[in-house]
């Protein structure tokens, strides 16, 4: 009777704390867990999306995504994607957070100038820059107006990809630069003091205690700008539908290519769970490299 009493108890302390997640665990199981688990028995089968009839084929999807070359194509346009704005989102955000992020309204108001890029629908990004690339765009006719010849910013396979990715660099770096803001913001003022005090110079003072203060928000700007970057498919489609050739096809765009357009929804839904794996290593990777460095520097 004892024993029962006591959990008894025990369950009605735990009882609260249990009603109120509940609908953070409903909400969960209802956006992600049920369709995820759809989606990979879904990989695993030929369905065209319209059909009643399916028929199970195994692994033979995630097989075809290794095997195709224009799935292995948009996996390594995404990935240089990924990298290469994750890294200069951040160098450029940190730079600028480190520039205005003292007091003053003419530090807010460039603040908000470029903070602004990134509340903008990406759709409205990707029309924008099109109409300054297309080929009648804006910078090809400033060329030709001084007589120089035109480029082709969304025409030419090399050209396309790197515009792609400066775009989605405007895009982003806006929040990088936020949260560097935030982080700078924390790092108290009496670290700066005193390092000054003692001789420090102003690399010294960003070497030394800047960097290893900002470490965690380091951490959560690669991560989520990794996880944006894999998934990104918005700005593609507006600004070059996947163009020319098919070079700026990143993973995503094939995914609901082939899932709607080309009634390969098994085939699309092999691909989602491979990005959704990928996705969810590198983001544990990153986290877990960075506490290591940041528990090495501690110690």
């Amino acid at each position: 009777m004892a024993d029962t009493s006591r959990t008894m108890i025990v369950w009605k302390r735990r009882l609260p704390g249990l009603i109120m997640t509940m609908p953070a665990v409903i909400v969960f199981t209802a956006m992600f867990l049920v369709p995820t688990v759809l989606g990979f028995v879904l990989s695993l089968t030929n369905w065209n999306g319209f059909s009643l009839n399916l028929t199970f084929i195994g692994f033979e999807n995630y097989l075809r995504a290794f095997e195709n070359p224009r799935s292995v194509d948009a996996a390594i346009f995404t990935t240089v994607f990924a990298v290469v704005t994750t890294v200069v989102c951040n160098l450029v955000g940190l730079a600028l957070a480190v520039l205005i992020a003292g007091p003053g309204r003419a530090n807010t108001v460039v603040r908000a100038v470029f903070f602004y890029p990134y509340i903008i629908s990406a759709l409205i990004i990707g029309f924008l820059w099109s109409a300054m690339l297309a080929p009648q765009g804006v910078f090809n006719s400033i060329l030709a107006n001084l007589g120089l010849p035109s480029i082709p910013f969304l025409t030419d396979p090399a050209f396309a990809q790197t515009s792609v990715i400066v775009t989605g660099i405007w895009a982003h770096y806006g929040f990088s630069m936020i949260l560097y803001i935030a982080g700078l913001k924390s790092i108290p003022a009496e670290y700066y003091e005193a390092a000054t005090v003692d001789g420090a110079g102003p690399w010294a003072r960003f070497k030394n205690i800047t960097v290893p203060l900002l470490a965690p928000i380091v951490t959560v700007n690669i991560v989520l700008g990794l996880v944006t970057a894999l998934r990104v498919y918005d700005v593609v489609l507006a600004l070059t539908a996947g163009g020319p050739a098919g070079s700026t096809e990143t993973v995503v765009f094939q995914i609901l290519k082939n899932s709607f357009d080309n009634g390969k929804l098994g085939y699309g839904a092999a691909q989602g769970v491979i990005l959704l794996i990928v996705t969810a290593v590198l983001g544990i990777g990153v986290t877990l490299a960075r506490r290591n460095a940041e528990k090495k520097v501690a110690d």
